[in-house]
């Protein structure tokens, strides 16, 4: 029987790279921070993952502690996948890791992506020093998905689920939303486009889109000959 491989010694960082450091594992833990999800539903949003990859993942982080599998009640009775409360805490370590990739210059930043990778992207994007008094929420929905978004004190806070009277509804697919993160497109040229629909406060919406900065990325290496080093080298 293969034995799983681990970095050994004392140091917490290789300790937590023993348990979600595997290829996927914190990828699984992105697709639950928002919420349970069933195991369709997982398969959907980490598609190059392989059934049996996943299904592996999800049996050593169930082991370690960090997720959990129970059933819900009726009318769905159906199992699902849910962070414990220590899974729970990997939330921030996510966002920061968001925010480091977001300058990498080798990212492909029109390659798909999860529907909840893009709201926690709008999470660890949102500087509060831009967002100003802004006090807001909103309903947003990327194409099946439902999410609640709630702006107030420099805070962002975002759930999985309808938003009770919303102060604005966001309705768009995953594309146009990733488009209007990175600022590549205007609200205005998405809903001209037919790829938006905005119902209530549109000041809102652009008040909370200009609380997120332009992505910058980092400097590309040089090397010896004085050639900026490609992505390839």
């Amino acid at each position: 029987m293969a034995t799983k491989r681990t970095y050994g010694g004392g140091c917490a960082i290789a300790d937590a790279l023993d348990l979600v450091g595997e290829r996927w594992a914190l990828l699984v833990v992105r697709e639950l921070v928002l919420g349970p999800k069933r195991y369709t539903d997982l398969q959907a949003g980490l598609r190059n993952a392989s059934p049996n990859v996943l299904a592996q993942r999800l049996r050593e982080l169930e082991e370690a502690g960090v997720v959990r599998r129970r059933k819900l009640g009726p009318p769905t009775s159906s199992w699902v996948y849910e962070l414990t409360e220590w899974g729970l805490d990997l939330e921030p370590v996510l966002v920061h890791l968001g925010r480091w990739g977001r300058r990498s210059p080798r990212r492909d930043r029109d390659a798909e992506t999860s529907v909840d990778s893009l709201v926690l992207a709008l999470r660890s994007h949102f500087d509060p020093d831009r967002s100003g008094h802004l006090r807001a929420a909103y309903a947003l929905h990327i194409e099946e998905d439902r999410f609640s978004v709630r702006v107030a004190d420099g805070r962002l806070e975002i759930s999985r689920g309808e938003t009770a009277e919303p102060d604005a509804l966001i309705e768009t697919d995953a594309r146009t939303f990733l488009a209007l993160l990175t600022h590549r497109q205007s609200l205005e040229e998405a809903a001209a486009e037919g790829r938006l629909r905005l119902t209530g406060d549109a000041e809102a919406v652009e008040h909370l889109l200009g609380a997120l900065p332009s992505p910058q990325a980092a400097s590309t290496p040089v090397g010896h000959d004085g050639q900026a080093v490609t992505a390839g080298a």
